[in-house]
């Protein structure tokens, strides 16, 4: 199969108008409400980390909030 070597790159759909390819990791701009509960808010505070990574060290920040997350609730049943 030929592929044109002079085609313009593509953006994602959802990508905006005015932001180049080639600007890097953006901040998503979601924000996080303090539950109160000391170590599920710490655990989230990390998802703050995704922010200035490439999208493909993304899984690992949720993977080790997810973690994080079900080991705060593991505790909670035991107690």
């Amino acid at each position: 199969m030929h592929e044109p070597h002079d085609a313009p790159a593509q953006q994602p759909a959802n990508a905006p108008e005015d932001a180049a390819p080639d600007e890097g990791p953006r901040p998503l701009g979601v924000g996080v409400e303090p539950t109160g509960h000391p170590p599920v808010d710490a655990t989230l505070e990390r998802l703050a980390d995704a922010d200035h990574l490439d999208v493909a060290a993304h899984l690992e920040v949720y993977e080790d909030v997810h973690r994080g997350l079900r080991d705060t609730l593991t505790e909670l049943d035991r107690s």
